[in-house]
């Protein structure tokens, strides 16, 4: 059988077994006690609606594929016709290098040459970890150029609802405020969460249709935001994000055929969609420094 999602590693740790695909650093599966944690694709599939992905150096959409920075006009290539956007970042559909195998952690590197739509050398590494805590995910970014570089980072989980039907589970998502998009889904508006948009605390899905963005994340203790599918099975799956973690893209698949409802992305984000052009929550990497995020899931 052919692997085209790349090299596949699987690691494990008492109940739980993870396996990773090289191209897009990718989160195959994921399973706790034989239940699937993520919606698994098979590895001689390509990922199919990014299942699992890295999402860099920008996740969500670009408009045009046209950013300045620092006074040089930039054009990436549009890879989302639909909507005449730069969807996602350059490396989902890259082939990742292993860096290391445990049997329980994996780290992947990628070194992204410069090119013309964004002439910034980027070396990024990710590493993903079995612990008593669940799966843990550390990515972390170098600017390997001479010059500052826009930065943005996302990762693109599909959380299963085991056994069950999506409309069978709850959600809840600790995050304030909701960005309103125009008709190319760029961002229009920030309004507070309320009605059918806040989850705060547990809502039923039941019915709900979301394709949507929350910001303004409200934190725990350790600094974490997170969003947690309940399952009618008792068992609850929280996405949870450290504090580099500013926006959360929430996403119900339905009109997605490579989905089709059989799950929900709950997609730990540093940014929203166009940050290159609107520049809220862009991260500045200056040369030879780094940025860090960590995010993880944990079955309870």
């Amino acid at each position: 059988m052919e692997n085209i999602s790349g090299d596949q590693i699987t690691i494990s740790r008492g109940g739980m077994s993870a396996t990773i695909a090289t191209v897009g650093a990718s989160l195959r599966q994921y399973q706790v006690d034989g239940t699937d944690a993520v919606v698994p694709f098979h590895s001689d599939e390509i990922a199919p609606a990014y299942h699992g992905m890295v999402l860099a150096p920008w996740p969500n959409r670009l408009r045009d594929g046209r950013y300045t920075f620092d006074g040089r006009d930039l054009q990436l290539p549009l890879n989302d016709a639909e909507f005449s956007a730069a969807l996602h970042g350059l490396v989902s559909w890259q082939n990742w290098a292993v860096v290391s195998v445990q049997h329980d952690a994996v780290a992947l590197c990628l070194e992204l040459p410069a090119s013309p739509g964004y002439p910034f050398r980027l070396v990024l590494e990710v590493s993903y970890r079995l612990s008593s805590e669940g799966l843990s995910v550390s990515a972390t970014a170098t600017n390997a150029g001479d010059h500052a570089l826009p930065y943005g980072l996302g990762f693109h989980p599909w959380i299963s609802p085991g056994s069950a039907n999506l409309d069978d589970c709850t959600l809840e998502l600790s995050a304030r405020s909701r960005i309103l998009v125009d008709d190319r889904w760029m961002p229009a508006a920030v309004v507070p969460v309320r009605d059918t948009f806040d989850f705060l605390e547990p809502r039923p899905l039941l019915g709900t249709s979301v394709c949507d963005t929350w910001v303004d994340p409200v934190r725990d203790a350790r600094g974490r935001s997170w969003a947690k599918l309940g399952r009618p099975d008792g068992a609850t799956v929280t996405v949870w994000g450290d504090a580099e973690v500013q926006a959360w893209q929430v996403c119900t698949g339905d009109g997605v055929p490579a989905i089709a409802r059989s799950g929900i992305a709950l997609e730990p984000m540093t940014c929203a969609a166009d940050a290159f052009r609107t520049g809220e929550r862009l991260i500045r990497i200056e040369p030879r420094a780094h940025h860090s995020l960590t995010w993880g899931i944990a079955v309870d």
